[in-house]
């Protein structure tokens, strides 16, 4: 997830320099660099988790400079959920929903039971395990869908409801349209950094959850996580 996240500031630093504040993203990047390092000598899973969430925050600090149309509706301070109070969070957690929904039936269809993670803990309802494997694609797949969704203005502010309590919610229209582009986003090709083959983005959560069944059942050495370049 670290690994990504600073993929998606040096990937933005390459495309946007004369729109971006290079210095402070590189700062950033460098941050997540120092995270990498530490995560080798981490002591458990709550040291882990500690410098995620530390690497989230950091990451998360320079999100809005990413978003660079549409800045006076769509714009992002910080990440917040249950409910979203603004269209940017709105649009976040409908896509990270999609992509959990995506990763649980690749998990059940390798034979993996999606409830219990490794990383998220166990609780009634959860697909702890589905969480966890949605991490590694959470920047470089849904944020940078998000992002550009934003950018090429394929959604405006009118799709979007401030409810009394401060809760944010998309109109039906707007929700079709973010299906019919996150349908068109999971057709495009990529290469698998580490299969080094062709395939959709809507099979990675199929090959990733093949991977980790694989590495489980002691066919792998290790899980190869999606890294990527």
């Amino acid at each position: 997830k670290i690994y990504n996240s600073k993929w998606v500031l040096e990937r933005a630093i390459r495309d946007y320099p004369l729109r971006l504040d290079v210095e402070k993203l590189k700062q950033k990047s460098q941050f997540l660099s120092n995270s990498l390092k530490r995560i080798e000598d981490a002591n458990g899973l709550d040291e882990l988790r500690g410098i995620e969430g530390e690497a989230a925050s950091v990451y998360f600090s320079v999100f809005d400079d990413l978003i660079l149309q549409q800045k006076e509706n769509f714009y992002f301070h910080s990440r917040n959920k249950r409910p979203p109070l603004d269209n940017v969070n709105a649009m976040l957690s409908f896509i990270y929903s999609l992509l959990a929904n995506d990763v649980a039936a690749a998990l059940e269809t390798v034979g993996l039971d999606p409830y219990v993670g490794f990383l998220h803990r166990d609780r009634p309802g959860r697909v702890s395990l589905a969480l966890d494997m949605m991490e590694e694609l959470r920047s470089v797949y849904a944020d940078r869908f998000v992002i550009s969704l934003i950018n090429k203005r394929e959604i405006n502010e009118k799709g979007f409801i401030k409810k009394e309590n401060g809760a944010v919610i998309m109109d039906d229209d707007t929700r079709k349209i973010i299906l019919k582009a996150w349908q068109d986003k999971k057709q495009g090709v990529i290469t698998h950094p580490f299969l080094q083959e062709k395939l959709e983005w809507g099979l990675v959560p199929y090959v990733q959850a093949m991977l980790l069944a694989r590495f489980i059942r002691g066919d792998l050495d290790g899980y190869p996580p999606f890294m990527w370049k």
